[in-house]
């Protein structure tokens, strides 16, 4: 119980890596709060592991604002922040618009950025609190055809080592993991060269887990990393070796 009595918020919580984090936390003993905006979804997760749903587009500040003031209302404290929410708007410079930057933009980037700013006034009043940014392996060396995605991704690493300077005097670290290809169900739905593709560029020869990320992502907000801040984790089977 790494995580016992520990308050914690997960965006993007509901599905894929969100969904197996929210799923580790509870098991190790979190008080969990999903932050998503997909009310089923969500909902029937928080029914299952006995969390909280909150619908909330981190996009938005005024709705991030509200929803980390009604979450430390409640528990009179907010732990453990993970800011897991993303999304993709692939396409090459020349194919893509202005809407598919800023999208991408305004969620993994900008998003995080109110998370952080929204929940850290908490965590400062505690003096304690863990901040785990997802990056993604792709924001260490770039992918083709995603520029807005990458661009997000590597501003995370850079937000992280700031915050990490600014935060740690005050008892909260920021980290980031930086996940390589994992099997969500969204990579299930490639067609199966695809995958193979991905899987002969990890020396493992093998996608990731969810669980493999909800773990690192565990980690990294328990005690036992107490002493760890400003650090990306890689979590990719070896991809940037």
């Amino acid at each position: 119980m790494r995580l016992k009595d520990k308050i914690a918020i997960i965006t993007g919580g509901s599905a894929g890596i969100g969904e197996a984090t929210a799923i580790k936390f509870a098991t190790e003993g979190a008080k969990v709060i999903i932050w998503d905006l997909d009310e089923a979804r969500g909902n029937d997760l928080a029914t299952k592991i006995n969390a909280i749903f909150m619908k909330v587009n981190t996009a938005k500040f005024e709705e991030v604002e509200n929803a980390a003031k009604e979450v430390n209302n409640k528990f009179g404290r907010i732990d453990i922040l993970i800011n897991n929410a993303g999304i993709t708007r692939d396409a090459t410079l020349k194919k893509m618009t202005i809407e598919q930057w800023q999208q991408v933009i305004d969620v993994n980037l900008t998003g995080v950025f109110y998370c952080i700013k929204a929940v850290s006034e908490y965590m400062l009043a505690n003096n304690y609190g863990r901040i785990v940014n997802a990056s993604s392996v792709v924001g260490l060396y770039g992918n083709f055809g995603q520029t807005n995605y990458v661009a997000t991704k590597s501003g995370l690493i850079g937000m992280t080592k700031t915050l990490a300077r600014e935060l740690g005097r005050k008892g909260i670290t920021v980290n980031c993991v930086a996940p390589g290809f994992i099997a969500t169900e969204m990579v299930a739905k490639m067609p199966d060269n695809v995958i193979e593709t991905m899987k002969a560029k990890v020396p493992l020869q093998r996608l990731g887990k969810p669980d493999e990320i909800a773990n690192a992502y565990c980690f990294l907000s328990s005690d036992e990393a107490a002493y760890i801040n400003g650090h990306t984790l890689s979590v990719d089977g070896g991809m940037t070796v």
